[in-house]
């Protein structure tokens, strides 16, 4: 037995029934959280002092593409709909080799675990089963715990978006699944579903239908963009040929574009909402899910998606989707000529969006998402004694408004140590760093892109 001890920090729980303890201690056995109090015993546990620090959940990233990390700094001036499907889903992805699959991965799970988050949904565009493998092959090789999601291939995007009737490659997932997935512990199997939006019905439905069989998470890009309604004019409604098939499985990402009488339905079915707000904005998807899925009695759970053009920093990603939803609340108050008194949306319901809703949404709710005795030690702590970050007057206020990854001291995954005194512990960062950049330079190279 394994035994961990995380003692004096200011513990942010996020359970109710455990509240916040400030000088609080944690202990861990074999990566389960056992205990949570002041002043345990644990005179044979390794000692992490977390005095002056905040110790909180990890962050969930509940929708990203890591293999496009080593193409940062390419797509932050695309569209969606304009240079995104014709460069990347037209022109890069087709591109990769089994090791740009691998070092893009391994670098995009290092960032994420450096920026501390601990569990990641990896949307996937494997070519072939060998790049499948090489992707898993990253995300063991980091600790990273991770939803590994199958989606349709990146090497001809007529063959598998717009109205493609080609249904994912069950052969290759099951084998990958059965091999590589199911007997690891910080890995399960989700299939990147592209919904009625991008394929036909019986494309949609034979893909969640395999993913039921599985047991998989299903997550579909859909209501992203206004594509469906041209192509299929007024016979396109809502959720299409899935509309009956929604449930607790099913996890949405963007969902822009969906009526309030839509999203009622979703969430009334139990379906997730992913909403990636920065990359939304900027690529044009359309306002962020957001209001609609508070209105409907649901919360959404935050994502980075696309880290070819923004940074895989969860904090931003929880500022811009609060104050976003912020201004329109606040806008609605405005416009019927009253001030604006107070916020309706709070700091801890946009860190809860980062942790608990992002663990519900990958259906790891009973392992993650709060510090809670019985679930594992994926934990974070961050340095309050920063002139940054100091004086620390609310401890979730400083996380949401005033911490950076530089602030993070220590990460654990499963009550393993990855990241310590701020620094990455896994010497695979030094190790395999130039043939990553060199991955990077050569995608760039091959596609002919034209950059400045």
């Amino acid at each position: 037995m394994t035994r961990t001890i995380i003692r004096n920090g200011t513990v942010v729980s996020l359970d109710p029934d455990i509240g916040q303890l400030d000088g609080g201690d944690i202990l861990i056995e074999d990566g389960e959280i056992v205990d949570i109090g002041h002043g345990l015993s644990a005179s044979d546990a390794e000692e992490i002092d977390a005095e002056g620090q905040i110790v909180l959940p990890g962050f969930v990233d509940s929708h990203i593409h890591l293999a496009q990390t080593q193409v940062r700094g390419i797509a932050g001036d695309w569209s969606l709909m304009g240079e995104y499907f014709e460069h990347m889903l037209g022109n890069i992805t087709g591109l990769y080799q089994p090791e740009d699959m691998y070092l893009g991965g391994l670098f995009g799970a290092f960032e994420k675990l450096y920026t501390g988050t601990t569990t990641a949904l990896d949307w996937s565009y494997p070519n072939t089963l060998e790049h499948a493998e090489r992707a898993v092959d990253a995300l063991q090789d980091t600790g990273l715990r991770a939803v590994y999601t199958y989606g349709p291939a990146g090497d001809d995007s007529a063959k598998w978006w717009y109205e493609s009737d080609v249904t994912l490659p069950e052969q290759d997932i099951r084998e990958l699944y059965d091999e590589r997935i199911s007997n690891d512990d910080l890995l399960t199997l989700g299939l990147g579903l592209r919904g009625p939006d991008f394929c036909v019905d019986e494309t949609a439905c034979s893909d969640l239908e395999l993913a039921r069989d599985m047991g998989a998470l299903a997550t579909v890009h859909m209501g992203a963009t206004l594509w469906p309604s041209s192509v299929y004019g007024d016979d396109y409604q809502g959720f299409g040929c899935l509309h009956d098939m929604l449930g607790p499985d099913v996890n949405i990402a963007h969902g822009n574009h969906f009526s309030q009488e839509d999203i009622d339905h979703a969430v009334e079915q139990g379906v997730s909402f992913s909403a990636t707000p920065e990359v939304e904005m900027q690529m044009g998807h359309g306002i962020p899910v957001t209001e609609k899925v508070l209105e409907a009695g649901g919360r959404p759970a935050w994502g980075v998606d696309v880290c070819s053009n923004i940074s895989g920093d969860m904090t931003s990603q929880m500022r811009i989707g609060l104050q976003v939803q912020r201004m329109f609340e606040n806008q609605a108050v405005l416009e019927n000529d009253e001030e604006v008194t107070g916020v309706q949306t709070t700091a801890r319901d946009t860190l809860e969006m980062a942790t608990i809703e992002g663990a519900k949404a990958l259906n790891l709710e009973d392992e993650i998402g709060t510090l809670t005795p019985g679930k594992r030690a994926d934990i974070i702590t961050i340095r309050t004694d920063d002139f940054m970050t100091a004086p620390c007057h609310s401890p979730i206020q400083t996380v949401v408004f005033q911490s950076d990854p530089s602030h993070i001291d220590t990460v654990l995954v499963d009550g393993e140590p990855v990241k310590r005194n701020g620094e990455l512990l896994n010497p695979l960062v030094h190790e395999e760093f130039d043939r990553f950049v060199e991955s990077g330079e050569r995608l760039v190279d091959e596609a002919g892109l034209d950059l400045e």
